[in-house]
């Protein structure tokens, strides 16, 4: 991960997520996301861009809410779609993850 480029940053909240999965496929029916991403903003649990879904980008186009952080165990990245940046943070605890 390269050091932080995100001007973003001071946005991040400590979200409750709305979800233990992806909220938007759950709501349709599916369960076939690949991975997970928690909005940094809000809370919405989307899925990633490789699942059939893409509801994490979907979410950011719709409120613009810039920021998203893994919802997968064991990683604590964060990815800014505005300055297309990723980076992780030193100072912050580590990344909730879905059950």
């Amino acid at each position: 991960m390269s050091q932080p480029v995100c001007t973003h940053i001071d946005q991040i909240t400590d979200p409750t997520p709305s979800s233990s999965g992806c909220e938007d496929c759950l709501a349709a029916g599916r369960r076939d996301w690949v991975h997970l991403r928690l909005c940094q903003i809000c809370g919405h649990v989307g899925c990633c861009d490789n699942s059939p879904g893409r509801h994490a980008t979907a979410h950011f186009h719709a409120v613009a809410h810039p920021i998203i952080r893994s919802y997968e165990p064991g990683e604590d990245w964060y990815w800014c779609y505005v300055d297309d940046a990723d980076y992780e943070l030193a100072d912050k605890p580590a990344g909730p993850s879905h059950p």
